[in-house]
């Protein structure tokens, strides 16, 4: 029963979830008859809008060790605090001798990140993001190091609640509040000029006399 339930959880309830192996190494092991290889996994399970686990499976075999790293990050699911397509705030994440430094970026920038970095980044639902690692270039510890990273995240809200202060003392009342649209007065429209009167005097006809006299000569 509790298989069935697991099963339903994972693949009824979280259908929406989208999973990427980032790395599989390979291990031997000398015993009597020979070497016995066995295989590890790392994977990376998120939906694109907030949500993401890392997992960590052995087995004898390929197919088995992914989906025990599979399992492994959906029962490791953590919702990272993201500010639209980017983070909230620069921050540096560790994990053993491995360093993960992270600035938001403006749309159109891109993930700017490698190897499990990116993988993580893409599956929380981040679209743009700068980063650089430091320290060891381990896959695991990198991965590790950029959930560390993306834990330490914190909305202003939650900072001013942590702080006891106000969200306007914390950010400044600028930001806090939307600012109001104050449409600009609409300039009335100048009345068209009346067109100009004709000042040329109409030709005066000439006097009955003055043609009468012009008939003679």
């Amino acid at each position: 029963m509790a298989k069935s339930d697991e099963k339903r959880r994972f693949f009824g309830e979280e259908s929406d979830l989208q999973e990427t192996v980032v790395a599989i190494n390979r291990s031997s092991k000398v015993v009597k008859g020979g070497r016995r290889f066995s295989f590890s996994a790392l994977t990376v399970v998120g939906d694109r809008s907030g949500r993401v686990g890392v997992g960590y499976g052995k087995a004898n075999e390929v197919p088995p060790a992914v989906e025990k790293s599979i399992g492994e990050a959906k029962r490791n699911l953590i919702r990272m605090a993201l500010k639209g397509d980017t983070i909230p705030h620069a921050v540096t994440g560790r994990f053993g001798a491995s360093r993960v430094f992270m600035r938001p970026a403006g749309p159109g920038t891109g993930v700017i990140a490698g190897g499990g970095v990116r993988a993580v980044c893409q599956m929380v639902g981040i679209r743009n993001i700068l980063t650089k690692s430091l320290g060891s270039n381990n896959p695991i510890n990198l991965v590790k190091a950029a959930m560390d990273g993306l834990m330490r995240l914190k909305e202003a809200r939650e900072v001013a609640r942590l702080r006891g202060v106000p969200l306007d003392e914390l950010i400044g009342p600028e930001f806090a509040r939307p600012k109001a649209v104050t449409e600009a007065p609409v300039a009335e429209a100048p009345a068209p000029e009346a067109p100009a009167a004709d000042t040329a005097s109409p030709e005066t006809p000439a006097p009955e006399s003055a043609q009468s006299e012009e008939q003679a000569t």
